[in-house]
């Protein structure tokens, strides 16, 4: 199972990333997740937004990866604001 993660270091406006988080979904073969993160084992959070692509495997990712949709989502993350940090992950 291939899994991106993008961590987000502040909270986008809600409004906005709904928008965003629509946009994410077409694209097909992966399932989109999102959320606000709520604490940290100690002390702040040092992210404060979490998203998730879950994709069945790499062939899948790479399919995904190459279509006009997952370059767009790409596109508006970036029109979002803020910083973040994007993560590829092979999960067993």
């Amino acid at each position: 199972m291939i899994r991106v993660f993008v961590l987000y270091e502040q909270e986008p406006d809600r409004k906005r990333y709904e928008q965003h988080a629509e946009l994410c979904r077409q694209v097909e073969g992966g399932t989109f997740r999102h959320g606000k993160v709520f604490c940290a084992p100690t002390g702040e959070p040092r992210y404060r937004y979490y998203a998730e692509w879950e994709f069945p495997d790499r062939k899948a990712f790479g399919a995904a990866a190459r279509t006009d949709e997952f370059m767009a989502t790409g596109k508006d993350a970036m029109e979002l604001g803020g910083r973040f940090h994007v993560l590829f992950a092979d999960v067993s």
